[in-house]
């Protein structure tokens, strides 16, 4: 990796929230950071002139920024067009990552860009950056019922004791398809990864 690169985990702030499916993009970060991409090991900092919690690993001869807006999910583009500003990313180099209820539990699926599905975190996003143009990694949630459209009580709840290996099997996919991305480029990490993490 040449330059630096944003990783966006997209989720709500505080604890009430840290394990809620809402906030899996805010946990693979997490995660990211755990098992170092590159050197050394990244520790989380505030950083209140992104309104946002960033962590930052070496790659190579570039750098991987983590980022884990405060802002709550429907302001995270602030958050992202203000670390983007500052470090002047592109945002063909900001991959966010977010909950999908329309992909079933288990699967992932990154794009180089597309629609936001409705999602408020990702349209935040696309308002702030002014485009669609910027890659997404959606990690599937499923909905309780596919007839309901209303499904907040179920994004802002906690993965059951059922879902909570299948996810955790979805983190160390998507964790492996980020450093593919890193490393390989876009195409070749969603040839590879794209799918049910089984």
């Amino acid at each position: 990796m040449d330059g630096t690169a944003l990783l966006v985990g997209l989720g709500n702030p505080g604890i009430k929230y840290a394990l809620t499916r809402h906030n899996a993009g805010a946990l693979l970060a997490e995660r990211l950071s755990e098992k170092a991409i590159g050197t050394p090991r990244s520790v989380w900092s505030q950083e209140r002139k992104f309104f946002s919690e960033m962590a930052e690993v070496r790659v190579g001869e570039g750098r991987l920024l983590l980022c884990k807006p405060q802002t709550f999910m429907n302001l995270s583009g602030q958050a992202v067009a203000a670390v983007c500003r500052f470090h002047r990313i592109s945002p063909e180099k900001v991959l966010v990552v977010y909950d999908d209820a329309d992909l079933p539990l288990g699967t992932l699926r990154l794009k180089p860009h597309g629609s936001s599905g409705g999602h408020h975190g990702v349209v935040s996003v696309e308002e702030h950056l002014g485009t669609k143009l910027f890659p997404r990694l959606r990690l599937g949630i499923a909905r309780p019922d596919q007839s309901v459209r209303d499904i907040a009580d179920h994004v802002l709840g906690n993965f059951s004791d059922e879902e909570l290996p299948r996810f955790n099997r979805v983190l160390d996919r998507a964790e492996r398809q980020v450093k593919s991305w890193i490393f390989d480029g876009l195409q070749k990490a969603m040839n590879l990864y794209n799918g049910l993490a089984e």
